[in-house]
């Protein structure tokens, strides 16, 4: 239905709330503010799960897993000027992660609006180039019309961060009922047709060394299913972009790669020998790409069938032999249902070698041998305590840091576990994650794995969690150190340490005052033991790891003189 005729004139923030509902909005994160008051008081008197935050950007990254946890628009709203600025880091990933998110922000009076004002700013230009779009609404009977191009333009083509700035005097208005738009028309992105789906299931089928690389905007409940039985039926590995690990069963003999942040050379190697690679639901960026080595830019050495819909952004780097600007879902719910028709021209023996080859090194990869360290524990052998001892459908939520490395070798997401993050690498988003898929989905563990860094940046909303009966594990990883720049640091200037000690607060200690059960994790017998604890406490809990800074990544083992 593409509008409702009403009859009627509402004050204009009740109007604003019918419409959230009706496009299925059903939670709202927020930090208050008097220029929204009329806004906070709709929404109060309404079905929508009103959830008050510490800070803007955990109002903004709670409404970011949100729109992880639902595929729906995770909505979010800041008082004016700096509270908007407080929200940016949100608008920003969420630009970068291709999620719906919405943040309404307060504006200063229209007489006052570029006059330098109390927290005057202009949305449209300071958002312009980090949203989707940016506006502002200046007359009420234009509200709901703005309003609902907006939540379509967060979700349409390749989905993204809007920003829309009613000034008080139009949130204070009445809005016209009649004829405004408060269900959503269905919508469908652009659909390759039978014979382009026959061409690509044709020659995945018949390539001797096929590769599917699968992004983020597939990773829904359909898309899940169809990537799963497409690779099935035929027998084509699966790479998944940075973040999007639980896109494909990791115990399946098809998941061939996580192409996080520089991956190890030998496995991009042996993953550059496909001759054929179906890119779908990515944008190819520069971090599943390895930089754009992986596939070449700009002119890939293997064939490439690139599936995006947005073709500004298909185009932005690679030519690719086949760009197809089409919904990447109902490509590959196509595509699976197509495959059995060409299951018989799969070259059976080159194939089991090709993912032979890439199974072999997975499995080296994830053999981790025991290292002895005297500066805390391995964060590794608390990740895999948790791979042993979460449920199938356990939710992870991964912060920024290299302490989310483990996460490759120690930890499968298999069943229904879920995986969250932003793709952006913005610290912070761990325990307002957590939060929003606490509320979205109160039966299932749900647990952040933070660094010491990021808890501090972002770690209040754990108040919020409290209040709002949410009940997350966090995990914090306490190496002392701002660990990845700690990394870098070494390799450029060994020896060297500026900018990147920490000292921290016993986050055991700092837990049990916001009311959250909590532990410490001080070596490495004690790990098993506590993380089973925290998993079986039916409350908010901390774990607070003395983490070794040597070990600070899957990957890396930093030199003993560098840590002392």
């Amino acid at each position: 239905m593409a509008s409702e005729a009403t009859g009627e004139r509402l004050p204009a923030a009740q109007a604003m709330v019918r419409l959230f509902a009706a496009r299925g909005i059903d939670r709202a994160f927020c930090v208050p503010g008097e220029s929204y008051l009329p806004l906070l008081d709709a929404l109060e008197a309404s079905a929508i799960d009103l959830v008050v935050c510490r800070h803007e950007s955990g109002a903004g990254f709670a409404a970011l897993a949100d729109a992880q946890a639902t595929r729906r628009p995770g909505l979010f709203l800041v008082s004016r000027g700096p509270g908007a600025t407080n929200g940016a880091i949100a608008i920003h990933s969420a630009m970068h992660d291709a999620l719906p998110v919405v943040m309404i922000c307060g504006q200063v009076a229209r007489d006052e609006a570029g006059r330098h004002a109390f927290q005057d700013m202009d949305y449209r230009q300071v958002f312009g180039t980090v949203a989707k779009w940016a506006t502002q609404v200046d007359e009420p009977q234009r509200l709901l019309e703005t309003l609902a191009r907006a939540l379509a333009a967060a979700r349409s083509g390749r989905p993204g961060p809007v920003v829309v700035a009613p000034p008080a005097a139009v949130s204070e208005a009445e809005a016209p009922g009649e004829g405004q738009p408060l269900h959503a028309s269905p919508q469908a992105g652009p659909r390759l047709d039978a014979e382009a789906i026959a061409a690509i299931a044709g020659e995945l089928a018949r390539a001797q060394r096929p590769l599917i690389i699968g992004g983020s905007l597939i990773n829904t409940p359909e898309g899940r299913e169809s990537l799963a039985r497409l690779a099935r039926t035929l027998r084509v590995p699966v790479a998944v972009d940075f973040r999007q690990q639980d896109l494909l069963p990791n115990d399946d003999p098809l998941y061939a790669a996580h192409l996080g942040f520089k991956i190890p050379p030998a496995q991009v190697e042996r993953l550059a020998r496909a001759d054929l690679i179906l890119a779908v639901g990515t944008d190819l960026g520069a971090t599943p790409t390895q930089r754009y080595t992986f596939p070449r830019a700009p002119v890939p050495a293997q064939r490439v069938i690139h599936v995006y819909p947005d073709p500004e952004v298909a185009a932005r780097v690679y030519q690719p032999q086949w760009r197809c600007i089409a919904d990447p879902v109902a490509t590959v719910q196509a595509l699976a249902a197509r495959a059995e028709a060409h299951a018989a021209a799969v070259p059976a023996a080159a194939r089991g070698d090709w993912i032979g080859t890439l199974q072999d090194y997975l499995r080296a990869l994830r053999t981790m041998e025991p290292v002895a360290t005297d500066d805390g524990v391995c964060f590794g052998d608390v990740v895999a305590a948790l791979d042993r001892r979460m449920a199938d459908d356990g939710v992870l939520v991964i912060d920024s840091g290299n302490f989310n490395t483990w996460t490759q070798r120690c930890y499968g997401f298999r069943g229904e576990r879920r995986m969250s993050g932003t793709m952006a690498g913005a610290m912070g988003m761990g325990v307002p994650g957590a939060l929003a898929w606490s509320l979205r989905f109160p039966g299932r563990q749900v647990v952040a794995l933070v660094g010491d860094g990021c808890v501090l940046m972002t770690g209040n909303e754990l108040a919020s969690a409290v209040q709002q009966g949410a009940t997350p594990k966090l995990v914090v990883a306490d190496n002392g150190s701002y660990g990845t720049i700690r990394l870098h640091q070494e390799k450029r200037f060994p020896g060297r340490v500026a900018g990147t000690r920490l000292a921290n607060p016993d986050f055991a200690r700092w837990g049990e005052s916001f009311g959250a059960s909590a532990w410490r994790i001080d070596e490495t017998g004690q790990v098993d033991t506590v993380v089973a604890a925290a998993l079986a406490c039916p409350g908010p809990a901390v774990v607070h790891v003395r983490a070794s800074l040597r070990r600070l990544s899957a990957f890396y083992t930093m030199p003993a003189e560098a840590t002392r």
